[in-house]
């Protein structure tokens, strides 16, 4: 880094390895990444969707913030304009995640 310079700005697609293993943090489902915004323009209007739990969470600095506290609730239809938006984009829509299994009480510890 030159001298003067502040830290690297510059905006970062998110590796799919990364986006394979995140999750909503409130309703533990796979999400859906618009790595280029729902326009399709630009890296730097990026977000992830959670249609289960109606979540938008935003990527800031190529960062995705997790936080529900600071994602958009969204209505039904705005979900399902965004889902059929991604379908046009091409993007993965993922399989949701299975319902966990209640805990065996045999197995308390």
């Amino acid at each position: 880094m030159s001298p003067g310079r502040g830290r690297d700005t510059a905006v970062r697609v998110l590796p799919d390895a990364l986006v394979e293993v995140l999750v909503c943090p409130q309703s533990k489902q796979p999400l859906i990444y618009f790595p280029r915004g729902e326009a399709d323009r630009d890296e730097a209007d990026g977000f992830l969707l959670c249609p289960a739990s109606r979540l938008r969470y935003p990527i800031q600095g190529g960062v995705p913030v997790m936080l529900v506290d600071e994602a958009s609730r969204l209505d039904p239809a705005a979900v399902e304009a965004l889902l059929a938006r991604a379908r046009q984009l091409g993007l993965r829509l993922p399989d949701p995640a299975p319902a966990a299994k209640p805990a065996d009480p045999s197995r308390s510890a």
